[in-house]
């Protein structure tokens, strides 16, 4: 059977206008999403969340890259009054709002840690004192544990409120979109595994009574590696222990020292992390407002 001419004609225009090869930087993107890897699983290490901290500082500069591109600001000027596009606005509003949520308990606790490394130090008034201000410390955890807690509760529905679809057919607008979705929710994430964290919220309450219980049976308890490696977690057992036994506090003050140290280090880390992120999340919502205020 002849093909007309016509038809030759369209299926050659159909063949054009199929989908083209993601640009260098949205495959740039994609390569930091997959190092990142399992950012949804809990982890036990300070070390691990600081290494996924750096990975996302990567990845959100790979998105300013993405952002500045001319086809994707074209595309958010042209669709600017499309609901993808306000949903993006406010997932990096809901970003920045929970990295300030994140940092803010960070440096709460490590201000309480100073001041109780410091008055370990100076070991005025005796060791009823130092119980006062343990108590204290574990009664400001509780709140910081409490904001933890609700801010973990609104990440309940960041799943629902990150859709981002999207009806343009344009590939590019599409494949960009998609991975803004992506990274948003892999950030997300990976707060609120750190949030977890700081809460001391991953091991079960029962694992860190246990882990109180230990310690009040015996006074020199060797952890090892990979057991337990959440710093807040120990820190917030030794001082329940310290606080609420009788027995003579000499060895106990030691080990507490040593483990507010290696708090106060796992701190500072975090806060690094989380400083650089902040920044590189401000120069996206920055882009975007002044994109699309243009």
């Amino acid at each position: 059977m002849e093909v007309s001419p016509n038809r030759k004609t369209h299926n050659h225009a159909r063949s054009n206008s199929l989908p083209s090869k993601p640009h260098p930087v949205i495959l740039q993107c994609n390569e930091h999403l997959a190092r990142i890897g399992g950012a949804s699983e809990a982890t036990s290490s300070s070390s691990l969340l600081s290494n996924k901290l750096s990975s996302l500082q990567d990845l959100h500069s790979c998105i300013e890259k993405l952002v500045q591109l001319p086809q994707t600001q074209e595309a958010l000027v042209q669709e600017s009054q499309e609901k993808w596009v306000d949903e993006l606005l406010e997932g990096s509003l809901r970003l920045l709002d929970t990295c300030t949520t994140t940092k803010d308990a960070l440096l709460h606790t490590k201000e309480c840690t100073r001041e109780l490394q410091s008055i370990i130090r100076r070991r005025r008034g005796g060791e009823m004192e130092l119980i006062v201000e343990v108590k204290k410390f574990l009664t400001s955890g509780k709140v910081v544990r409490k904001a933890i807690s609700k801010a973990l509760e609104n990440f309940k529905g960041n799943g629902k409120k990150c859709s981002l679809s999207v009806t343009n057919k344009d590939y590019q607008t599409v494949a960009s979109v998609s991975l803004l979705r992506e990274v948003e929710v892999i950030t997300f994430s990976i707060f609120e595994s750190l949030l977890s964290f700081i809460s001391g919220s991953t091991q079960s309450k029962r694992n860190n009574w246990s882990l109180v219980s230990k310690l009040m049976h015996n006074k020199r308890v060797f952890y090892s590696h990979g057991v337990d490696e959440n710093d807040f977690a120990k820190v917030d057992a030794a001082l329940q222990f310290f606080a609420f036994n009788l027995a003579s506090k000499s060895n106990e003050i030691d080990d507490l020292q040593n483990k507010l140290a290696r708090l106060g280090s796992c701190i500072e880390d975090l806060e690094e992390g989380l400083e650089s992120l902040f920044r590189r999340l401000i120069k996206i919502r920055v882009a975007l407002l002044n994109i699309l205020n243009h």
